[in-house]
């Protein structure tokens, strides 16, 4: 077997697809210890800083002291503590819904709404770019799925065409896209899945708590109405610390409770991480100078990069991808960068399609001008090296 698994090790190195883990030795921000050295990153989805924000620490350390270090338990047997709901409510207030339902992730939380609301004779609109949780939720489903060309309203238009023959009709998308940044045509889904009786579930990861007016995410940024609408996000991105979420309707939250696998086979999310997202939830209502500078950021990393003659498409989102296409080219670029103290990592095939290889860089409200301009010069730096 060992033989077998070196070869295919092998082949990825061969590819420039082989990847290994780096060592962070510091508290996520704008510029860590990794690997023994401080460099500055680009790569984190801590896009509001508040992973450190000293609230955020503050209640994640009293809980600890007040629930203990672990749940003990599933949520249907001991361990639905009452700082599960007093979160559940605040994300519901949040995000406009009747109700909301705690996680362990968000990779469980979109196997769990998808097995849930989807199974044989049901069918599955999924954008071609959705993340992997989405992905392996409509495989796990056992759902008809059919993967519309990304963010192409006509083509979601023709694969509903016989739509009523199935018993559920969900549509299925990422509200902003982790590797393009791009945000996803959200009014046209929603009219789409209420013309066929459907569902639009929206995973709104990097969305919530950056986009909208009051940082509510890509169905507020968008102007869509949230009814019927199955809302999924995760609270370790701009929220700064663990765990996923679904927010919707008591009905369908019943329906999960009742469900959804990973939510009822899995030991219920540690206090801590709940504290910490209770708070960073009020700190995105109570800061919103952090979301002005974030969108601040990216924008000024964006123009930079195009002005130095790099590929990099339009956007308003933190993330911000620099296309490459080959991916030893861009492995051995990021490297080169990292020699440089600017850490932005790789990303390769199979996250992103063949032939579009990138740097996926992303910016947080912490950054400072300094660290921007410091990463564009040393990618002109990088470049000229490399050729």
């Amino acid at each position: 077997m060992n033989n077998d698994l070196t070869y295919e090790l092998n082949d990825l190195r061969g590819r420039g697809l082989y990847r290994s883990l780096r060592r962070v030795e510091s508290a996520p921000g704008p510029r860590v210890t990794l690997d023994g050295r401080e460099v500055i990153v680009f790569g984190s989805n801590n896009y509001l800083g508040l992973s450190t924000h000293p609230d955020v620490v503050d209640a994640a350390v009293d809980a600890v002291r007040t629930w203990g270090a672990g749940s003990s338990g599933s949520r249907l047997t001991t361990g639905n503590l009452a700082i599960h709901e007093e979160l559940e409510r605040d994300l519901a207030a949040f995000k406009g819904t009747e109700t909301a339902l705690v996680f362990g992730t968000g990779y469980m939380a979109g196997l769990g709404v998808l097995t849930a609301l989807a199974g044989p004779g049901d069918l599955i609109l999924s954008d071609a770019l959705n993340h992997a949780s989405l992905i392996d939720g409509c495989r796990l489903s056992r759902a008809e799925i059919r993967v519309y060309r990304h963010n192409d309203v006509d083509h979601v238009r023709e694969l509903l065409v016989d739509g009523g023959r199935f018993r559920r009709r969900l549509i299925v998308t990422d509200g902003v896209f982790s590797m393009d940044g791009d945000v996803a045509p959200l009014p046209e889904l929603r009219q789409f899945a209420a013309d066929v009786d459907g569902w639009l579930v929206v995973d709104d990861a990097h969305g919530t708590g950056v986009l909208g007016a009051n940082g509510r995410g890509s169905l507020e940024f968008c102007g869509v109405d949230t009814t019927d609408v199955v809302q999924m996000g995760t609270l370790s991105k701009a929220l700064g610390a663990e765990g996923g979420f679904i927010a919707g309707s008591q009905v369908l939250i019943d329906y999960l409770v009742n469900r959804a696998r990973p939510f009822i086979f899995s030991t219920s999310a540690a206090p801590a991480g709940l504290a910490a997202a209770r708070a960073a939830l009020r700190a995105v209502s109570t800061e919103p100078e952090r979301r002005v500078a974030v969108l601040e950021n990216a924008a000024r990393l964006r123009n930079g990069l195009r002005a130095a003659g790099f590929e990099v498409p339009e956007g308003v989102t933190p993330i911000v991808p620099v296309i490459f296409g080959e991916s030893g080219y861009t492995a051995k670029f990021a490297e080169a960068l990292l020699e440089r103290g600017v850490y932005a990592p790789a990303i390769r095939p199979p996250t992103v399609p063949q032939g579009s290889a990138r740097l996926r860089m992303s910016v947080m409200s912490t950054h400072s001008a300094v660290d921007i301009d410091e990463a564009v010069g040393g990618m002109v730096e990088v470049r000229k090296m490399l050729g």
